[in-house]
């Protein structure tokens, strides 16, 4: 089993959510982890566990409408879950055997970005793009009172 595709679906899921406008990106990600709360419901390996499960990540999902970290607990939740239907050998998906291996390599992607606040994708370049450069310039703005050149003191003949 590759490593490299799980991760890349988890960069892409990032990147295709991080192009949602702010006020959408946390509800949508709440429901989508929600759903993936459900996902093993079908298979019922761990019986009324998978109810369980179920009721937890609801809850989180709930709770993830308002916080990014609710969001990134109920995608660590679902690794762990993930590992545990791989173990026993109950995958996410009946037809692939390493399916659970795989979403459990995908999620910590995805838990990692939502723990850092769900940023957009321009904020997210602009974070790489200044770590890359080294530290960053802080600059000082001058304050709002002062004229348009503020580095040229105003003349006497001008206060009057």
């Amino acid at each position: 089993m590759s490593v490299v595709i799980p991760l890349l679906i988890g960069v892409v899921f990032v990147v295709l959510s991080s192009l949602l406008p702010d006020r959408h990106r946390r509800p949508f990600n709440a429901i989508v982890v929600a759903g993936a709360g459900a996902a093993y419901l079908s298979g019922g390996g761990f019986g009324p566990g998978e109810l369980l499960f179920t009721t937890v990540m609801t809850l989180v999902a709930y709770r993830g409408l308002t916080s990014w970290r609710f969001i990134g607990l109920g995608w660590l939740l679902h690794t762990a879950w993930d590992v545990v239907h791989h173990l026993r050998g109950e995958p996410i998906l009946p037809f692939d055997h390493n399916s659970s291996l795989g979403c459990a390599i995908c999620d910590p992607v995805i838990a990692i970005w939502c723990l850092a606040g769900g940023p957009s994708l321009a904020t997210m370049t602009g974070r790489i793009q200044s770590t890359s450069i080294g530290s960053r310039i802080l600059t000082r703005k001058p304050p709002s009172s002062v004229g348009p050149d503020s580095s040229v003191p105003p003349s006497r003949s001008a206060r009057s």
